[in-house]
């Protein structure tokens, strides 16, 4: 299957495996395009999850990857693209529905944008909160901190 799909779009397709589960690393102008055909043609019928990665000291600071399911072929793959903090993907929710509560946990964790998200918003903390906790260079005891006094009134119990 990779080997089809690196035929048609070559050398922005990186088909590797890690501990027997196969997975690609994919241009990041291609994924809105693989992520159809996985889902159209090679029958990735269900999206498991969407999650992403913080390296700050790269370029791109962002790995992100989809997690996608067959049941019809009982099979695995993972998709990674890799982003520059700041940067945007295409939504993956006309693709899979239910990846529309993953890309905001995505946004909320990270500060990663999905374009065509229906409703782009925090999914897990406070609309008021400051940051993106999953991010490596977070200071999550004093962002709780600020936001436990101005919300609730009192000393944080960090």
């Amino acid at each position: 299957m990779v080997q089809t799909l690196q035929g048609k779009y070559g050398s922005g397709i990186e088909p590797l495996t890690y501990l027997g589960q196969n997975y690609m690393v994919v241009d990041r102008s291609l994924i809105p395009e693989i992520l159809q055909v996985l889902r159209n043609e090679e029958h990735f019928d269900y999206c498991v999850d969407i999650t992403a990665v913080h390296y700050p000291q790269r370029e791109k600071q962002f790995d992100v990857l989809w997690v996608l399911y067959s049941f019809p072929r009982n099979e695995r793959i993972r998709v990674k693209t890799q982003i520059a903090d700041g940067e945007t993907l295409a939504s993956s929710v006309p693709i899979w529905a239910a990846a529309n509560w993953l890309e905001r946990e995505v946004f909320d964790m990270f500060g990663i944008k999905f374009n065509g998200h229906p409703d782009m918003k925090r999914i897990l903390l406070p609309d008021g909160w400051k940051g993106h906790p999953l991010r490596k260079d977070y200071g999550i005891l004093q962002q709780d901190n600020e936001w436990v006094q101005i919300n609730l009134g009192i000393e944080s119990g960090q």
